[in-house]
């Protein structure tokens, strides 16, 4: 068996791996200048050489691990994880731990050592996942794991990404038509060409052509990577001091420790099967050198395996992601790169991933799962929503509109037209969790597996009691609100279900 870290499909995959991550920096850039007002200090000599060197790291770690797997089952046909930044929780990181700061104390200094100190300390519960990981993913059907991955993929990247695709139409339907053509009905470009290369550099053509490519180059330098031991010291003091964001910190570090164990799953669904506990070792010591110099951002494996092994992708594309990324994050290529690359050219790429994990998701499962992947489609369209309601309302503020309601406050209106906001909102709060658990559920009830229903109903009782789930903050253990008893209750029937000769129930059709 002679496995090579380069294969064809390896270009193809590298510009679908390169699309994604760039489009996390561009935000991160983004946003850390123009709404936190953060210096070009802080953002290029700092958070984007700790990016490009957590992104390098961990990719080249699965691009070797995937040539230990390859050897060890001696196959030639293994797709190396694709790694990166978490997108739903970089934005958490984002207005949940770096914007309270900035806007409580008006110094973007202090935001950002409290954001490496956060990604530190979320760090910690990635490497928790090394003993919990393996457990869960013995405990959670395939079908709930891959079901709120769907989730996700359908509703913050997908559907995102098309609606990106309808504002600059001109480039992003052309640029959407040569993904079809290339990556999705998989026909041969001429010349052999790339289609994400091909998608990438029309779209640049046009954009130039319209007026809509802006060539910066203000702050293209030369930024080494740096440890920032000092600022980071100064950041962890002040979380401890304020332990309130702690309670932002866990939760969705659970989060994204949970996504790496389902996108995992997903690979192993396809037939490449890394371990659980190595992956949960990289995604830590990827997220804790990110901090150390300079990035706030957790980092984890990405969405996508399906969709890189579909393309016939080895490591390749791996490599050459952790080369570009750190080049570029050195000499400050992002900024360039950001104007040069109109975000609606990437888009066409991530609709192409999101739909590409929802097909493999339904091929991975049994049929009579499908029913539970949908189930745990659910609370993410609530996520979704309730993103989007609170991203209207600050817009609003950000117009200069006074004594705004809040959400909560609209709550009752909002009802009689029919956008039952709190549902919404309990859905949406640890939306990953709760549609594993649902989707679970499911299955195991299909399976006529009543106890293993009712072991799922327990611990959403608990992940609920402690405010893991449907809360906006943790709290000590309540089991005093109606979701908590619901879910007792739904505990008590399947234990009942159990226990009352389930062999004699048959399943409904």
């Amino acid at each position: 068996m002679n496995y090579r870290l380069f294969s064809k499909g390896d270009i193809n995959v590298f510009w679908v791996l390169f699309a994604d991550n760039l489009a996390n920096f561009l935000i991160i850039i983004g946003i850390c200048t123009f709404v936190f007002n953060m210096p070009n200090d802080i953002v290029f000599n700092r958070i984007i050489p700790g990016l490009g060197i957590a992104v390098a790291f961990g990719a080249i770690v699965y691009a070797f691990m995937a040539k230990s797997l390859a050897k060890k089952e001696n196959r030639n046909d293994v797709t190396a994880l694709p790694y990166g930044i978490s997108t739903p929780v970089m934005f958490v990181y984002l207005f949940g731990v770096i914007g309270p700061i900035y806007w409580a104390t008006n110094d973007a200094l202090l935001a950002w050592q409290v954001g490496i100190a956060a990604g530190l300390i979320g760090s910690l519960v990635s490497f928790f996942g090394i003993f919990v990981g393996p457990f869960l993913q013995k405990a959670i059907p395939r079908a709930g794991m891959l079901g709120t991955l769907c989730g996700i993929a359908i509703t913050f990247i997908a559907s995102v990404a098309f609606a990106r695709i309808y504002e600059q139409p001109i480039i992003g339907i052309l640029a959407f038509g040569i993904i079809s053509w290339g990556l999705i009905a998989k026909f041969k470009l001429p010349f052999n060409l790339p289609a994400g290369l091909v998608a990438i550099v029309i779209g640049i053509i046009i954009a130039i052509f319209l007026g809509e490519a802006n060539l910066s180059f203000e702050a293209i330098g030369f930024y080494p990577p740096i440890p920032w031991f000092g600022d980071m010291a100064a950041g962890i003091k002040h979380l401890f001091i304020n332990p309130a964001l702690l309670a932002v910190l866990i939760p969705v570090q659970l989060y994204n420790m949970i996504e790496t164990m389902n996108n995992v799953e997903a690979a192993k669904s396809v037939g490449d099967d890394y371990s659980i506990k190595q992956c949960q070792f990289v995604d830590g010591c990827g997220t804790a050198l990110g901090a150390l110099f300079g990035s706030p951002f957790p980092t984890t494996v990405y969405i996508g395996h399906p969709a890189c092994k579909s393309l016939g992708a080895h490591g390749g594309y791996s490599i050459a992601t952790a080369i570009v990324f750190l080049i570029a994050s050195t000499f400050g290529l992002t900024a360039f790169i950001s104007g040069l690359v109109p975000e609606v050219v990437l888009a066409p790429i991530l609709v192409f991933v999101g739909i590409a994990i929802i097909a493999t998701s339904f091929e991975a499962c049994k049929k009579e799962h499908f029913i539970a992947i949908g189930i745990a489609f659910l609370p993410h369209l609530s996520a979704m929503l309730t993103i989007k309601w609170n991203s209207m309302l600050n817009a609003l503020g950000a117009m200069g509109i006074k004594d705004l309601p809040t959400l909560n406050e609209m709550a009752g209106v909002m009802h009689q037209q029919g956008a039952f906001v709190l549902g919404h909102q309990t859905l949406a709060h640890g939306a990953i969790i709760t549609g594993m658990l649902w989707g679970g559920m499911t299955a195991y009830l299909i399976d006529k597996e009543f106890l293993k229903s009712c072991y799922l109903a327990i611990a959403s009782v608990v992940l609920s009691g402690f405010g893991i789930i449907h809360y906006q903050s943790l709290g000590w253990f309540d089991i005093t609100s109606q979701v908590a008893w619901g879910y007792v209750i739904l505990a008590l029937i399947f234990g009942f279900m159990h226990y009352t000769n389930p062999d004699k129930i048959q399943p409904q059709h």
